[in-house]
């Protein structure tokens, strides 16, 4: 079933982070990507792998640094359990306190494990512009989670290149922008060092 959000504009909404200062997210207004990541409980074993996966991701992938990707974890813990979780796991983004259960209910979080979970794990992946470009709902497979936030943000990435890309270029040249060369040294450049390496 397709999610209700996708291709809509994601809610706004304000929480209580584990400081204890509400955290305001308005997707767009930065104009980075946000991963918005729900989870069941601060502490317990997937949701703790889960989190430091993107704590990792934010801190060692070039990708995560490039694209200035915004994360932000969500669950129903009072704060004082996101204050000793964030600090317990050095998370390095925002984690928020849902315990009314208002965002999970803007965002159509339901329940996981068959109603046993309080919260669904489900990552939402918000374009720079604000709109919920797809989600991934699977709680057991807690490793999924930041996996499918990389596979986003290099399709997304490479959407922005394809619009920054100048637009006088002729329409048949088009499809091969998707298999353009990988990044790095041109053509030119290459043949630039072999010379250099000849002489």
């Amino acid at each position: 079933m397709v999610h209700p959000l996708i291709g809509k504009s994601a809610p706004s909404f304000e929480l209580p982070g584990a400081d204890g200062e509400t955290y305001t997210l308005t997707p767009g207004s930065k104009g980075v990507p946000v991963a918005l990541f729900f989870y069941p409980k601060s502490g317990s074993y997937g949701c703790t792998k889960e989190a430091c996966q993107f704590r990792d991701a934010l801190a060692e992938k070039d990708l995560f640094k490039r694209t200035k990707v915004e994360i932000v974890g969500v669950s129903s813990d009072p704060v004082d359990k996101q204050k000793e979780f964030v600090e317990k796991q050095k998370l390095t983004y925002p984690v928020l306190s849902d315990a009314k259960g208002e965002v999970r209910k803007a965002y159509h979080v339901g329940k996981g494990l068959f109603g046993l979970a309080e919260t669904a794990r489900v990552t939402f992946i918000i374009d720079s512009k604000g709109t919920v470009r797809d989600v991934l709902d699977t709680t057991l497979n807690y490793s999924a989670h930041a996996k499918f936030v990389s596979k986003w943000l290099d399709k997304l990435e490479a959407e922005e290149k394809k619009v920054a890309a100048p637009s006088g270029a002729p329409a048949a040249a088009e499809p091969t922008e998707d298999t353009a060369a990988p990044e790095g040294p041109t053509a030119a450049e290459l043949g630039r060092a072999a010379e250099a390496v000849e002489a």
